[in-house]
């Protein structure tokens, strides 16, 4: 029994060596030894080769068919054209066709039209859904067409999993634990510091070199562009929200401050290490909800110029990697310069969405962990300040279109709160209205906002 505890501590303390000389003491200093790079060129050959197997597993204009039918998430063909264009085609197409005014029957269809669409593909709600992939990346199948291939490819699947499960998992759970316990304790040493210019550097050091620990043990290779635009002191860096990693794909990069709400157990033992050394800001729950004093806090923080630049993700809930929902104006209402930043990743080695109304915490952190790798792309936009005569609105749409044409991805003017909500009534009523100004023949909407 003493020899089996013998070899076991050996075993440990080996891989324990291994994990800090090759993986974890590079990875604070910013320093690649080009393991994670031969990693990823291995990877990638074994999926243009499950890929070519896959081809040759049906016919080859059935299997391009496929292909090109999963390649996108597009199943109807929408017609650009508002209401009133869509209804004048149907009336203009009646042998007694009416140009406006009065009710027609044909106006039917176009309603009809439209609840099926949002029935078999809804362009907001899929948004909060995985997106399909164009083949299947031994993870998981996202096509009902890759349940089986070949014996070869099922069995690469298995030797797959053995090596996500019993390398790859162990391995990153045991950054993770480094990272984020280099981090508790850090930080809580550089808090006793004197408020000095040194205690600040150390803070940024401190940070940045927990969150690369923790993105080496997640096998994240971020490309990131346009440097020279990174988001300065005393501004407020908005990003779009896919994950909550996107966090430590930006912070690999920068220090930022951060704004969330306090929380208990470990995430709390955190936070309270963070403030510390650093001036994050973090607000009790009935403090989230006075708008006011969150708004006064952020502007404190953001006329600080010598304070590290907020990190803020309007759309306030994780969307999935395919567009950008509706930016909340209150980060646009603090004032001061707002630095735009883009994040796209590549789903064909990993799954960075967060379906929060399906996994837990635990749960995402598991199939991340167990996927191949994330790989991403990381957008600096240059600087953006409110114009003149331009509101709070306005702005953040302004904002979030250049991250979506930047990133490319969907611009959509939804809320992502839709994601847990219903569609409030005044959107419904909305359409009633001018739907109704069309069959009436003149503006209706003055008779509806007295009861607004």
């Amino acid at each position: 029994m003493e020899d089996f505890w013998g070899v076991a501590i050996s075993v440990l303390r080996m891989w324990f060596s291994l994990v800090v000389g090759l993986i974890m003491l590079p990875a604070m200093f910013g320093v690649s030894l080009g393991i994670t790079e031969s990693y990823m060129k291995v990877l990638i050959k074994t999926l243009k080769w499950a890929t070519m197997r896959i081809q040759r597993g049906a016919q080859e204009q059935q299997e391009q068919q496929t292909l090109k039918a999963s390649a996108s998430n597009e199943i109807i063909q929408r017609d650009e054209g508002s209401m009133e264009q869509e209804i004048g085609e149907l009336r203009r197409s009646q042998p007694k066709h009416q140009e406006g005014g009065d009710f027609a029957l044909s106006d039917v269809f176009y309603f009809s039209r439209k609840g099926i669409e949002t029935i078999v593909e809804d362009e907001v709600t899929q948004r909060f859904t995985s997106e399909e992939l164009v083949s299947w990346n031994l993870l998981t199948r996202t096509n009902l067409n890759f349940y089986y291939i070949s014996l070869r490819l099922t069995i690469l699947w298995g030797v797959g999993v053995v090596v996500r499960y019993c390398i790859l998992l162990p391995l990153r759970i045991t950054l993770t634990c480094i990272g984020l316990t280099w981090l508790v304790i850090g930080t809580t040493l550089v808090g006793f510091l004197p408020n000095i210019r040194v205690k600040n550097w150390l803070s940024e050091l401190v940070h940045v070199m927990c969150y690369r620990i923790c993105a080496r043990g997640l096998s994240a290779v971020i490309h990131y562009h346009n440097k020279e635009n990174r988001p300065k002191r005393g501004g407020i860096c908005v990003a779009n929200h896919t994950s909550p990693i996107d966090i430590v794909i930006l912070a690999n990069d920068g220090c930022y401050a951060m704004v969330g709400q306090v929380h208990g157990g470990l995430m709390g033992v955190i936070q309270r290490a963070m403030v510390r050394s650093c001036p994050h800001i973090w607000f009790e729950r009935a403090e989230m909800k006075d708008r006011h004093l969150v708004t006064q806090r952020l502007k404190d923080h953001v006329n600080d110029k010598t304070k590290l630049p907020i990190l803020i993700f309007p759309e306030g809930t994780c969307i999935n990697n395919t567009s950008v929902m509706m930016f909340k104006k209150g980060s646009f209402e603090i004032g001061g310069t707002i630095y735009p930043v883009a994040i796209k990743y590549d789903p064909q080695f990993g799954d960075a969405f967060w379906n929060s109304s399906k996994y837990n915490m635990v749960s995402y952190l598991l199939r991340m962990m167990t996927s191949w790798a994330i790989m991403c792309n990381v957008w600096y936009l240059p600087s953006m300040t409110q114009e003149d005569g331009e509101d709070a609105v306005q702005f953040a749409n302004r904002v979030k279109s250049a991250i979506a044409r930047q990133g490319g991805l969907v611009d959509l003017s939804w809320d992502g709160g839709l994601k847990r909500g219903k569609v409030k009534e005044t959107l419904k009523e909305q359409q009633q209205k001018q739907y109704s100004s069309m069959v009436v023949g003149e503006d209706s909407s003055g008779s509806g906002d007295a009861s607004d």
